[in-house]
């Protein structure tokens, strides 16, 4: 009875215009459901980085990466380092330059270190993503299967040394597969730290930030290092960069 009355009393120009913002609201695709899209704040033209896209839609890696752990992890912490990277160059030196080129000028300067840490995660993050596809993991094929028997002695070598970098990295970062060289090394990079400041070919990586696995497996780190090397690596995309000049 009482929201009755409410409504009764509304005037009709009220009414009106909640029923023309209602419809903007539908018009823009509004449905009330939580929308990792939406969360997304967003970018001014005259910001120089966008989020890209994911490569997979956001459940296509359950169950061992969850739908709710990418909406954070890409929709919150990714779009974060992006909006801040973007706020951080406006009116420097560094501006018009492209993410690896930042990471290159700033790595190592304690003046720019925020800077780097931002420049970092975001291109960071981005190649994270490339590094899984549904139904990727197993023991790869063609030249990046021969350079891992190479340098490694076996698959199942590099299984054991890439497990153990990833699980015994202490704090935050990362752990990478990388050509240096003429041969192929497992690296680890502490926070935002990665291998292009030394000059070496990232070919795949895993995130172990905390962020990156706490909803699905809680403390057991090396049970989300098993599920990407298992059922998420993308040795295709390995190959491709194995292949870059």
């Amino acid at each position: 009875m009482e929201s009755t009355m409410v409504i009764t009393s509304l005037s009709r120009r009220q009414f009106l215009k909640g029923a023309l913002a209602g419809s903007a609201l539908f018009a823009a695709g509004f449905t009330g459901i939580p929308s990792m899209l939406h969360a997304m704040p967003l970018q001014p033209e005259s910001s120089p980085f966008k989020l890209p896209p994911l490569p997979y839609a956001d459940d296509a890696l359950t169950p061992y990466i969850s739908a709710r752990t990418i909406g954070f992890h890409y929709g919150k912490h990714h779009q974060g380092y992006i909006d801040k990277i973007n706020g951080l160059i406006q009116g420097t030196e560094f501006a018009k330059d492209p993410l690896e080129e930042i990471i290159r000028k700033t790595a190592g300067h304690p003046d720019n270190l925020a800077i780097f840490n931002n420049a970092a995660q975001a291109w960071n993050h981005a190649f994270y993503w490339k590094s899984m596809r549904p139904g990727g993991g197993g023991i790869p094929l063609g030249k990046v299967a021969q350079r891992i028997d190479v340098s490694f002695g076996s698959f199942e070598n590099f299984t054991n040394e890439f497990t153990k970098a990833a699980a015994t990295l202490f704090g935050s970062g990362w752990t990478w597969l990388v050509e240096d060289g003429k041969d192929l090394k497992i690296i680890q990079t502490n926070n935002a730290d990665n291998p292009l400041r030394n000059r070496q070919k990232p070919l795949l990586t895993i995130d172990v930030w905390e962020h990156a696995y706490y909803l699905d497996y809680q403390n057991a780190r090396n049970d989300y290092i098993a599920a990407f090397l298992d059922h998420l690596a993308n040795w295709d995309f390995a190959a491709e960069n194995l292949d870059r000049a």
